[in-house]
């Protein structure tokens, strides 16, 4: 069946241009949608949505998130304060992907997906670690996206800083994963991935039609390691590695970077991610777009999952260091989308939208939409969020889930974890 909304303004999310009309939504993967003048849409519909006054465009996406930080709201603090990035990984990050177990993931995700789907994001890239508990993670994971309507592109997080067994466990999930389902080969960081791991990686990634996404250049240790034991920076390392060449590649951060490897990623088939809000937590830097090209999206790295907050974030950062302007934001923000297009990954077709209910007090139009988008527009505006068809979020309320129910659960499983860092 199909979804309804009549008397909508929608603003189509390439050329941003306005149009009164009615909007038949075909559901599924491969679902379309239909513009029809008021009132001449005769097709029948399972729900009809009055969006007078209302503004209907493409729902959005994110392109590196992290299921597994969600439960760490709050979380017991470690017993070193860490004095640098190293160490914030160490005893904060590493050791709550440590202490994860199946139930705790699947509580995690659940939560993850209900605040990416009220806050519009039907679609979510994710980056996943959790050293004990491998086997079946992803499926874990992509079962609760599933329940609540988020669609997905998984990864296991793969490194050798937990020994060769956890190596070989996260190569063997990431191959057992990709045999029946969409994703990348995941891995941690240059500095925590020897060579042979990183071999592995990439024929699985050749072997399945994939892309490795990899945090890269996010902290100096990255180049220093690199350099120290193997000669060479990092991006020339996955030159040399093949990374680059995978259209798919995700190269998340990029923040350490030298003329000649920009150079290289501009004339790579890779994707950079760019993940402001992150990198200002960690005191790692601030990202520079010069010359980089234009394969530049935005992701959350974990720390929530409003993709509009996100785009707001980057273009108050940017203005001094990138000189940017609402326009390349907008476009970088809408790059996630661009990403799954031209790989042929399903689940962001045109039959993703978010209704938003803005009201404004001045004129909204084409002309003036991303003003906006920068300063006005935010996810407390989004009223119904529709994934391939299928009405998620009605009313700012979850429909596919018992939302209390789902937060009693995770309220349970982030205690357990507590329990066990502490």
């Amino acid at each position: 069946m199909a979804i309804l909304l009549k008397n909508a303004t929608y603003i189509d999310w390439r050329t941003l241009e306005f149009t009164e009309t009615d909007i038949l939504v075909e559901e599924g993967l491969k679902g379309k949608i239909k513009l029809f003048y008021p009132g001449e849409a005769n097709e029948e519909s399972s729900e009809t949505i009055d969006c007078t006054g209302k503004f209907v465009t493409k729902s959005f996406a994110n392109g590196h998130h992290h299921v597994y930080s969600a439960l760490s709201r709050g979380m017991p603090p470690p017993e070193k304060s860490p004095q640098n990035f190293h160490e914030k990984l160490k005893y904060v990050w590493w050791r709550l992907d440590k202490a994860l177990e199946l139930d705790i993931i699947e509580a995690s995700a659940l939560f993850t997906a209900m605040e990416c789907a009220k806050n519009g994001v039907t679609y979510v890239i994710d980056h996943h670690a959790s050293p004990f508990a491998i086997e079946g993670s992803l499926e874990t994971i992509a079962e609760a996206f599933d329940k609540v309507g988020v669609s997905h592109l998984l990864c296991y997080e793969i490194s050798d800083r937990d020994g060769e067994e956890v190596t070989q466990q996260g190569l063997h999930e990431t191959a057992s994963y990709l045999l029946n389902n969409e994703g990348l080969v995941g891995l941690h960081a240059s500095f925590t991935v020897s060579d042979k791991t990183l071999t592995s990686a990439v024929e699985i990634a050749h072997k399945f039609n994939s892309g490795i996404h990899i945090h890269t250049a996010e902290d100096k240790i990255d180049q220093i390691n690199s350099i120290e034991n193997y000669g060479i920076r990092v991006i020339n390392r996955l030159k040399d590695f093949n990374v680059l060449e995978l259209p798919k590649t995700i190269l998340a951060h990029c923040i350490h970077l030298n003329d000649e490897e920009r150079k290289l990623l501009k004339n790579s088939e890779a994707w950079i991610v760019l993940n402001i809000e992150s990198n200002i937590n960690n005191n790692v830097g601030f990202f520079s777009s010069a010359r980089l090209g234009e394969n530049i999206m935005f992701g959350t790295d974990g720390m929530h999952s409003d993709m509009i907050r996100s785009a707001k974030a980057v273009y108050m950062n940017s203005l001094r260091i990138d000189k940017t302007t609402p326009q390349k934001i907008y476009n970088r923000f809408r790059n996630v989308s661009n990403y799954l297009y031209q790989n042929n990954f399903n689940g962001d077709g045109e039959n993703n939208l978010v209704v938003l209910d803005y009201k404004s007090p001045t004129d909204l139009k084409q002309e003036n939409f991303l003003s906006h988008f920068i300063y006005g527009i935010e996810a407390k505006h989004i009223q119904h969020v529709i994934s391939n068809g299928k009405l998620i979020v009605k009313d700012k309320q979850l429909t596919q889930v018992n939302e209390a129910e789902m937060l009693e659960f995770s309220m349970e499983m982030g205690n357990k974890l507590w329990k066990k860092l502490k």
